[in-house]
């Protein structure tokens, strides 16, 4: 590598730096320009947790709510305004990239209501009016990667929408998820929508994983469980790009992509590391490869810049590696199914108390605006 820092290497060696952060202060201060122009962003993601933060410090929200409370705007409707501005303020941000790479990069990530997470029509409405509201072809529309949410993936996608399946933690699920993103397409080109303006990522969560095993690991407590803490959610990570991968080198896949379709990316999310006993960068500098994104929060971005070491790909050729992982795990009795159901249904659980907290704090803001 010949560039001069890790996150200029990280770009070099084909992984689109996201930040995992958004707030109307870093849009109005210039921070998010800072990070586009020093640390390589060329993205963002949102969720219920980060715009809870935003809007519970600072005072940059202050002035819409009090619009939004003059004219007595309920709750649901003042979030849905403030967010979508966010989004729409920050896909502006990042427009001159998403012009210039033609849609590969640029993205600015927004949710549908957790709530929704398990009622595929609620969830493609909320998709269309979020898409309508933030009007912006570089926005992508959040969608958990639940039974319910396959078929919402599909419909939006048909719809000519560009979606982030969130919350993927399993193998199967990950299949199942690029099976909806390619019925979509075929669905969208059946509809005369032109394949090359939809794009999609699918999430793939890697700490996380590593939280829920680590625990079971050390809750059996020999040397040998012991000795695989830390591992299975890079390994999880890698044998999901062996997926993407082979997913679109199929017949099915390549009629799409002859038609103008794009690729789905693997997006890897929830890369801030956990445990105090792992480094830092491990969730970035484990997991490079040609057409990722990696989405991080500030503080692994700063790691990364600061002593990633990025030396070239370093997920292609892992793939028997990262199967004897999962092999010595599921030997120990440590189901992975059970593992990534559980993650899949904590993983909406948490998002749902987030959104509750995000509506207690503007309900909070609206009535002191009043």
């Amino acid at each position: 590598m010949t560039n001069t820092t890790p996150t200029a290497d990280l770009s070099a060696a084909g992984v689109s730096i996201w930040l995992d952060d958004l707030s109307r202060e870093r849009i109005n201060s210039g921070g998010l320009e800072k990070l586009m122009a020093e640390r390589n962003v060329v993205g963002v993601t949102t969720n219920p947790t980060i715009f809870a933060s935003a809007l519970a410090k600072g005072e940059a929200y202050d002035e819409q709510v009090a619009v939004l409370a003059k004219a007595g705007t309920n709750v649901t409707d003042a979030v849905f305004e403030i967010t979508t501005d966010d989004v729409a303020a920050a896909s502006d941000v990042f427009r001159p990239i998403f012009d210039s790479t033609n849609g590969f990069d640029g993205r600015v990530s927004i949710e549908v209501e957790p709530g929704f997470a398990h009622d595929a029509a609620a969830t493609i409405a909320q998709a269309k009016q979020l898409w309508a509201k933030v009007d912006r072809p570089n926005a992508l529309i959040k969608i958990p990667a639940t039974v319910e949410g396959l078929e919402a993936i599909t419909e939006t996608i048909g719809a000519g929408i560009s979606v982030n399946v969130t919350l993927i933690f399993s193998l199967e699920r990950y299949r199942e998820v690029i099976n909806a993103y390619l019925s979509g397409l075929e669905k969208a080109k059946a509809a005369g929508i032109d394949l090359s303006t939809l794009h999609s990522v699918a999430s793939f969560f890697v700490s996380r994983v590593d939280t829920e095993i680590d625990k079971r690991l050390d809750a059996i407590g020999t040397d040998e469980a012991k000795a695989l803490k830390g591992k299975a959610g890079v390994a999880n990570a890698q044998l999901a790009y062996e997926v993407f991968e082979s997913a679109f080198t199929t017949e099915r896949a390549q009629v799409l992509l002859a038609a103008g379709a794009n690729k789905q990316r693997p997006l890897w999310a929830s890369t801030g590391v956990k445990d105090p006993a792992v480094l830092d960068t491990t969730y970035v500098v484990e997991l490079v490869a040609h057409e990722v994104v990696n989405t991080m929060p500030e503080k692994t971005l700063e790691a990364t810049f600061d002593h990633g070491v990025i030396a070239g790909d370093s997920i292609t050729g892992s793939y028997a590696a990262a199967n004897a992982v999962l092999d010595q795990i599921a030997a120990q009795g440590i189901s992975y199914e059970e593992v990534t159901a559980l993650l899949e249904k904590e993983g909406v659980e948490k998002f749902i108390v987030s959104w509750n907290e995000l509506l207690d704090t503007v309900t909070a803001a609206l009535e002191a605006a009043k």
